[in-house]
Order: structure tokens, then sequence, then C-alpha cells
């Protein structure tokens, strides 16, 4: 773990503004020239077999966050699952989350939800969206499908208070160039499935053909470390187990290493799951 590449850079508002302009250009440019295959045909109708589901909860109450921002999430939500509901991921094609949402601006309907920026809680048109790049990545890493890009949160922000998935186990989202990008290198289609209902968010990958073995995430070295600077980091590697239709465990497949800045006592993780 290098310590010194995760201390937080203090950079001017100038800075932090001309790197976004660089890096969303970046990616208009990427997605123009790249010899990727994008996913972009939708179906109404369902592929036959569920791969794998997954829901959480929409409203959440967090401290020192307004709950309108909950709302205008939902709001957020809504618009994002209606264009990525039905989406067919061929075999060779990769999913874009932003190359199919598009930009979450006012002019489509997005409203200002909760964005979470340097470790501090801000609003954002757009806001909120997080929660769904989450719950897509989580499912993936239940499916043979490849994720070949996904951005992990850098700060730990709230202790595990009912916390359901190991730490570590999202995907940040920032129009465009914080992107989740997941291939389909099987030989058969996925269908990704996303609706909301009065309470959750609900997803689920389908494929056309059952799926030879199913997955379990966990966590593994998990550790909190003082930082030379001052806080803690927390660190974790996740890994997936990979179980054939006997439910026989065949393969132990490492996924990724994960370390964010704590920005709460350590303690207080540790008193919340008890």
């Amino acid at each position: 773990m290098n310590t010194v590449a995760l201390r937080p850079k203090d950079r001017s508002p100038l800075r932090i503004k001309a790197g976004k302009v660089f890096f969303t250009w970046k990616r208009y440019f990427e997605w123009l020239v790249n010899a990727k295959r994008y996913a972009k045909t939708r179906q109404r109708v369902l592929l036959p077999y569920s791969a794998f589901s997954h829901q959480t909860p929409l409203m959440r109450q967090l401290q020192g966050v307004e709950m309108s921002y909950q709302y205008n999430k939902i709001k957020n939500l809504k618009l994002a699952t209606k264009r990525l509901d039905g989406i067919i991921i061929q075999p060779g094609e990769t999913f874009s989350y932003w190359k199919l949402i598009g930009n979450p601006t006012k002019a489509k309907g997005y409203v200002e939800g909760m964005v979470l920026h340097y470790g501090k809680f801000t609003k954002g048109v757009g806001g909120g969206l997080c929660q769904l790049s989450n719950l897509i990545y989580w499912m993936a890493l239940h499916t043979p499908l490849t994720v070949t890009e996904r951005h992990r949160h850098s700060f730990d922000v709230f202790p595990d208070s009912n916390r359901t998935q190991p730490f570590g186990s999202g995907a940040t989202c920032s129009y465009n160039y914080l992107d989740l990008q997941i291939k389909n290198e099987t030989n058969v289609p996925y269908q990704l499935h996303v609706r909301l209902t009065d309470s959750q968010l609900i997803g689920e990958w389908r494929c056309e053909e059952p799926q030879l073995y199913s997955y379990r995430v966990c966590e593994k070295e998990h550790s909190f470390t003082p930082a030379y600077w001052g806080g803690y980091i927390r660190h974790n590697e996740l890994w997936r187990k990979v179980y054939n239709r006997q439910h026989k465990l065949v393969q132990e497949e490492f996924i990724t290493e994960n370390n964010a800045i704590m920005m709460y006592e350590p303690l207080l993780e540790q008193q919340s799951v008890k």
C-alpha cells in the first residue's frame, strides 16, 4: 500500500475544474477512436434466465445529509434506469455506464442530489447515481462478465452501520471520466434489468443460457492503518469463490484491492458492527 500516493492533495478550485474538463474531453475522444463495440441495443422482453439479482434501499438517514437530496436522488435514478433497463450485451460488446446514460443535465430533468467530493458531501445535478453504478458492479461480480473499468471510492465516509456488502464493493462514477465498463467475454448475451419500487432500487443480470457457475464475494486482509499525516487508511482485498452446479468450490479469484481514507475513527466502525 503506497500511503504517499493516498495522501489527500490540496488542489485549487481552478485546478480541479481544469482537470475535469481535460479528462471529460479525453473520454469523448476515446469513445470516438477506440475499437470497442459498445452495447446499445435495448430489448423489453427479458432473457429467460436470471444470473444474479440484488436490491438496495432508496432512503437512508445519513448524518449531516439533508433528506431532500435523498428524494432528489430517486428522481435521478428513475431517469437513469430508463436508459439502462433492458440493455443487451452481446458477446464481445462492452457496457459503458455513461455512454448509455449520457450527461445528466438539468435540461434532461436531472436535479441536485448528494455528491461525494473529496471526502465531503455536497450537492450536484445528477447526484446519487453512484447507487446505481454500485449495484451494477456488485451484480457483475456474481457473473462471468468482465469488469474492464471501475473506480473505487477514495474516502470511507460512514461507519459500517447496517452494511450488507464488504467494504469497497462499490463503483463510484462521475460523468464521464469515472466510468463503469463491463465486457461480455462469454459466448452468450447478457441483459441488464433495473427498476425502482417505492423503497428499493432493484437490479438483475439475465442471460440466454443458465450459468455454469455461481459466485460468492468475500473480503480478505481487512485492516486499519494509521496514516503518517494523521487519521487512518482502511484496506482490504476482494476475492470471489467460484462454485459449480454441484455447489463445489472450483476456484478462488482475486478481484481488487481497496484503500480509502477514513473520515471517522476506526473505533466507531468496530462498535457499529457488534
